[in-house]
């Protein structure tokens, strides 16, 4: 298979590999989609995700699909650093001019790239929020992290995210977990928007929101991806949120990428036989 080539990338992510259990070098021949299973059978480890490689520009959104345990998350992931990575190199230009792996960072130099460079939305709001905590209080860890210290400076870029993400302002105020599953996650877009970080990644960004919410939030990235001209990774198990925020896609199946592809020719005309199992299933 080969890869799409994109000029300038933002993010450089090289044989990107995550295994869990003893490492076997046969495991990596014995699992994967010729053999039907990310696990093997001799060692019952699992291959995770393996061999994974891409780039993505400026201005550009990437989807990442496939079913549950194609090891989609997992290279997200890795990259966000809640994993650790089995192997692999993993560059962002922003960061250190992309002259560092990120996968071998400290935890210190981990969190400061998760505020200034990096933020991840994901699927549950409770990973990305303090629910003990306002909803403007939210966006104020981020902004105090990255060195912000006026006050009335936060409160007022508070109230700009919260208005953009269409967070009634009179909530700015009210604990997140009270909020909707919709309202929490349109207050973890926010704050993951805080600092202005060049590359976002969002993890299943409307599973489980009910249909009419997911809709309004998925216009709201999308909208938010075309203005801030961020380089973005987007996970998803639906073909719909896929065709609806990126432009090229990477199709997983068992910790392996099969198909590498512009979007709307993917959705067209796919030609590995999971690609085209997925594509089927998601017109049905």
């Amino acid at each position: 298979m080969t890869s799409i080539h994109v000029p300038s990338p933002i993010i450089q992510v090289r044989n990107l590999g995550k295994y869990y259990g003893n490492f076997d070098p046969a495991m990596i021949e014995r699992t994967g989609p010729e053999h039907g299973t990310a696990r093997d059978h001799v060692t019952a480890s699992i291959v995770a995700a393996w061999g994974v490689n891409f780039d993505v520009a400026a201005g550009e959104a990437l989807g990442i699909v496939g079913e549950s345990g194609s090891g989609k998350s997992t290279v997200l992931r890795c990259i966000a650093g809640d994993v650790a990575a089995s192997t692999g190199d993993v560059r962002l230009t922003p960061f250190e001019d992309g002259k560092v792996n990120i996968l071998e960072l400290d935890p210190s130099a981990r969190r400061q790239l998760r505020i200034n460079t990096l933020s991840v939305v994901y699927q549950d709001p409770a990973e990305g929020l303090a629910l003990g905590v306002t909803a403007g209080g939210n966006i104020a860890d981020p902004l105090t992290a990255a060195g912000w210290r006026n006050f009335g400076a936060i409160r007022d870029r508070a109230r700009e995210l919260l208005a953009r993400t269409e967070v009634p302002l009179d909530r700015m105020d009210d604990i997140v977990r009270n909020f909707s599953g919709g309202m929490r996650q349109r207050v973890q877009i926010a704050r993951a928007l805080a600092n202005k970080p060049p590359i976002l990644l969002l993890d299943e960004p409307t599973t489980g929101l009910d249909a009419s919410v997911a809709s309004g939030v998925l216009d709201l990235i999308r909208q938010l991806l075309e203005e801030l001209q961020v380089a973005a990774i987007v996970v998803s198990h639906d073909f719909g949120v896929i065709e609806m925020l990126t432009e090229r896609c990477l199709v997983m199946q068992h910790g392996r990428v099969v198909e590498d592809a512009l979007t709307d020719q993917l959705l067209e005309d796919p030609h590995h036989p999971y690609s085209q199992k997925l594509v089927a299933a998601a017109r049905t």
